[in-house]
Order: C-alpha cells, then sequence, then structure tokens
C-alpha cells in the first residue's frame, strides 16, 4: 500500500505545470505600508510620506516596500484555489526558501493584489516528504506587469 507521501507525489506528479488561482485580491493600504516600516525600521519617505512622495516620487505617492509585498504571499497564497487532493494528508509545511525573487512593478498605496501560481517542480525527500517549487505572480489590479515573480520552494510533510 502506498503511502501518502507517495500517493502526494503522484498526485503533484500529474499537476506540473498547470496554473492555480487566481486568489482573492488583498488591499495594500498605507496603514499596511506604515506597520511594515515599524517592525523593519525602513522608514524610507517613499513608503511612509505621503506629503513628499507628491513631488520627489515618480509615482507621485507612496509604495509599498518589496519585501512586504513578498512577505503577503503568505497571505496571497492561501486564497489560490489548488485542487483538494493535493492537500490530503499534509501534516504540515515548512517553507523551505526562495530560489528567484523578481519585484517587476511597484504596489502603489491602496492598489489591491493577488497571487496565481504554477506548480514547476516535485521531488521525494523521504517516504513522507515532498519538496514542491511554485512560481507565484502577484498581480496588481489595473496594472498591466506584476508586482512578483518568486520561485517559492516548500517542504510538505505527509502523516
Amino acid at each position: 500500500m502506498a503511502s501518502n507521501g507517495e500517493r502526494a507525489y503522484q498526485v503533484h506528479q500529474a499537476g506540473l505545470g498547470q496554473s492555480e488561482g487566481p486568489g482573492e485580491w488583498l488591499a495594500v493600504t498605507q496603514e499596511r505600508i506604515n506597520a511594515f516600516a515599524d517592525v523593519t525600521e525602513d522608514q524610507q519617505f517613499l513608503h511612509v510620506d505621503p506629503e513628499a512622495c507628491k513631488t520627489l516620487s515618480p509615482w507621485g505617492v507612496p509604495i509599498a516596500h518589496g519585501f512586504l509585498t513578498l512577505s503577503l504571499l503568505t497571505k496571497l497564497a492561501e486564497s489560490v484555489p489548488q485542487p483538494p487532493e493535493r492537500l490530503e494528508g499534509i501534516v504540515m509545511g515548512v517553507n523551505y526558501g526562495f530560489d528567484k525573487v523578481r519585484f517587476i512593478s511597484p504596489v502603489k498605496v491602496d492598489s489591491r493584489i493577488r497571487a496565481g501560481a504554477v506548480l514547476t517542480a516535485v521531488d521525494a525527500r523521504d517516504a513522507n516528504t515532498l519538496q514542491v517549487t511554485k512560481t507565484y505572480t502577484v498581480e496588481i489590479e489595473g496594472e498591466g506587469k506584476p508586482a512578483l515573480v518568486a520561485e517559492w520552494v516548500t517542504r510538505l510533510i505527509y502523516g
């Protein structure tokens, strides 16, 4: 009889190259940007000073930190629809890191963003652990270019 990890591997292999999403929209408010600036101690005017941005910024308004957009990927990914059979038997997922991250376009204050993903790799680490890579694209509502594209590597442990 196949283990949960072996079944999950087969299900993930069958999904290679398939798109997931898009997920739900999330607003990037000045309050969210300010809170991130406080936590990271990155108070650059481009993020936290709307008045200075009117004259000094090429966008005329504050923009989110690139790392804020990246950190929101955890929240954005939660709402990305995916086949339920990929989730069966998961005990936990562990963030293993990123192979590549690119910040393509700035996220202006009060924009809405959402994510979509493509399953790009799956490797069996042992009988109950998969290493899964998904390429996430975070789009900005009404914009032609995405905010970011990231190859996110996760370890999925099955029970």
